[in-house]
Formats: structure tokens, C-alpha cells, sequence
């Protein structure tokens, strides 16, 4: 009987300790599980800062405003290069009527 009572406190204790370091293990796990979720938040934000998170739609739009503006650039910068060329047509017929 002795025997057997000495057996389980022995138990007990294993179970105990067991009991013990599955509670530390969990505890690792929940503040590790902690940090991620944190990474994982400020991966996010640096993500939208950045514009890495835009859609496709986003994108997209985001390019056709640019291609246009673009457009817009070279448009006016042929047209600066029409109307140099029209002074300057009108500067020479200007020199070729007698006055």
C-alpha cells in the first residue's frame, strides 16, 4: 500500500510538471501568436503607405490617369511647337510686304 501511494505522488508530480510545462508552452505560443499578429499589422500599414495594396482597378486607373497626363504633356508641347512655327510664318510675310 505504501508502495502504491509513493507510485502515485510520483504521478501526481509528473503530472504536475507536465501540467507546468504545457502552461509555459502555451503561454510562448500565445505572446510568439502576439507578435506575429503586430508584424502582421505593421506589414499592413507599410503596405497602404507604400501603395503595394492597391487593386487591379486601382492600378489600372491609376495608370490611365498617369498615360493621360502624359498625353496632356506632349499635346501642349506640340502645340507650343505649332504656334512657334505660325510666328515665325507670320514674322517672314510680315518681312516680304513692303511698307
Amino acid at each position: 500500500m505504501e508502495e502504491e501511494k509513493m507510485n502515485l505522488r510520483l504521478d501526481i508530480d509528473v503530472q504536475k510538471l507536465e501540467t507546468e510545462k504545457l502552461r509555459k508552452d502555451k503561454n510562448k505560443a500565445e505572446e510568439e501568436l502576439d507578435s506575429l499578429k503586430t508584424d502582421y499589422k505593421k506589414l499592413r500599414l507599410s503596405i497602404r503607405i507604400a501603395g503595394l495594396g492597391k487593386t487591379s482597378e486601382q492600378w489600372h486607373k491609376e495608370i490611365r490617369e498617369e498615360k493621360d497626363k502624359a498625353d496632356s504633356q506632349r499635346e501642349k508641347g506640340e502645340l507650343k511647337d505649332m504656334v512657334t512655327e505660325l510666328e515665325r510664318s507670320l514674322q517672314q510675310y510680315r518681312n516680304r510686304i513692303p511698307q
